[in-house]
């Protein structure tokens, strides 16, 4: 089973994400974990070296390698993967997606000190 974790940015999907896949037994993925160390770079320096259109489509890339090689596992795609590229399509058809949804309140506290860090809320 393949179980893709979405929604905005500091919903939870890292952190509940291993949670899930140590108690399913599943192997855990971070998409953006897995784009840095692919590409050697960090979220931040792709957005600003080669621009989000670039980043969506390194993105894409990597969300089709990890479910092409593995049929059973959890991921925590970033806040717009969903956004872009048909991920959305491509992850409804090869597995199950859970969309995390706190409240706005809920998101603003836990991303007011990350607000440095995050390309998209500087």
């Amino acid at each position: 089973m393949r179980i893709y974790l979405i929604g905005f940015m500091g919903a939870g999907k890292s952190h509940w994400g291993p949670l899930l896949a140590l108690e399913s037994g599943f192997r855990f993925y971070d998409l953006d974990r897995e784009i840095e160390e692919s590409q050697g770079q960090t979220i931040d320096q792709l957005f600003t070296q080669k621009g989000e259109e670039s980043f969506r489509v390194v993105e894409k890339e990597m969300l089709h390698f990890i479910t092409e090689g593995h049929s059973d596992f959890v991921m925590a795609c970033g806040g717009g993967t969903p956004c872009f590229l048909n991920n959305i399509e491509y992850m409804k058809q090869s597995g199950t997606v859970v969309w995390m949804n706190p409240p706005a309140e809920v998101l603003a506290r836990r991303l007011w000190s990350e607000r440095t860090q995050r390309p998209l809320l500087r």
